[in-house]
């Protein structure tokens, strides 16, 4: 069991480099080791937050509490059909790498999610998607340990009640469970997805003539690369803000005052729109505030230059909310989970 640190600095563990510190901090590799601090009287009363790959929370203060850091590992084919593989995946492996785990087998459903930083744990709770894919398309089961019954559940996909990056775990069962391990269930015949986005420009850039899961996952990862700065280099954590959704009427109003507006039709009649363009056209794209920013190639990702606060990240961010709110009438919702 590692030991439990006191006043721990988080800016390593957030890929934001934020530098707040936690009141006290712990890894967990097992599940046994999990209960047993989940069990500790010492901690039962306290703010507790489970912490994976820190790709996709903006910390604005100090975190008087338990930090967890999930890093439970390994990754292992569970079952087969004829047609399915169904892969079960620890909550600590980083995403990427299963995804990679996935390709060298041949399994597919899985590679329009390459690159996505953070961990396997957290697929589930963001319902992480990109260029036409979910989590929810590729999902089977997860196991999860329950903080106030002290044992492990089991949960399926309708039991998820996934939507767009969102899921139970961040509404009903918020706080009240840790992810341990997600099951996937895998194809053996690949089914491609290429429509979305700059896949098929990047494919024929890459000169692929054949089309394969392999060939997709590395036209996602080349776009995403040269779309989305390296956090290791410029702190950031992706995507800032959601796509907002609105109806029809409101759409073709739009569409009247702003007739390149970035929109695509949902199946209920709605409309999805582009949360980059509208930050592009209130002026934000490239611009800085300080210490922080917006990125100069995708107007989705806020940056820290270096010494950014998680408040002035959070500051930049309603600035932005506020100036599309003005322009366009359209709310956009924060991606990001804000402590």
């Amino acid at each position: 069991m590692n030991t439990v640190q006191n006043n721990f600095n988080l800016l390593p563990l957030n890929s934001f480099h934020i530098d707040y510190i936690a009141r006290w901090f712990c890894c967990v590799e097992t599940v046994d080791e999990l209960h047993w601090l989940l069990s500790d009287k010492q901690f039962e009363n306290q703010q507790q937050l489970i912490l994976g790959g820190g790709s996709n929370i903006l910390f604005t203060k100090d975190f008087d509490g338990l930090v967890i850091k999930n890093e439970l590992q390994g990754i292992e084919k569970i079952n087969e059909t004829d047609a399915h593989i169904f892969v079960k995946a620890a909550a600590g492996v980083v995403w990427h790498q299963l995804v990679q785990y996935c390709i060298s087998n041949n399994w597919a459903g899985v590679e329009n999610l390459s690159l996505i930083p953070g961990c396997v744990g957290a697929s589930p709770i963001q319902n992480i998607g990109a260029y036409g894919v979910e989590l929810k398309d590729v999902f089977y089961s997860l196991e999860a340990f329950s903080i106030h019954e002290k044992k492990l559940l089991t949960l399926h996909l309708n039991d998820c009640e996934f939507g767009y990056r969102d899921s139970v775990f961040k509404r009903q069962l918020k706080n009240q469970l840790v992810i341990t391990s997600v099951t996937f269930k895998l194809n053996k015949q690949p089914v491609f997805k290429t429509s979305y986005g700059a896949i098929e420009q990047e494919l024929e850039k890459m000169k692929v003539h054949e089309l394969s899961i392999k060939a997709i996952s590395q036209a996602v990862v080349n776009i995403r690369s040269s779309k989305l700065p390296n956090p290791a280099v410029l702190g950031n954590a992706g995507s800032f803000f959601k796509n907002p959704e609105i109806d029809a009427d409101k759409f073709e109003q739009l569409k009247t005052d702003f007739p390149t507006i970035a929109a695509y039709p949902l199946a209920n009649g709605n409309y999805k729109l582009a949360a980059g363009w509208l930050i592009e056209e209130c002026g934000w794209k490239g611009k800085t505030i300080g210490n922080c920013g917006v990125h100069q190639h995708q107007a989705l990702v806020l940056v820290n230059y270096g010494g950014a606060t998680g408040a002035e990240i959070f500051d930049l961010s309603t600035k932005i909310v506020e100036s599309v709110q003005h322009q366009f009438g359209v709310r956009l919702e924060r991606e990001v989970n804000i402590l």
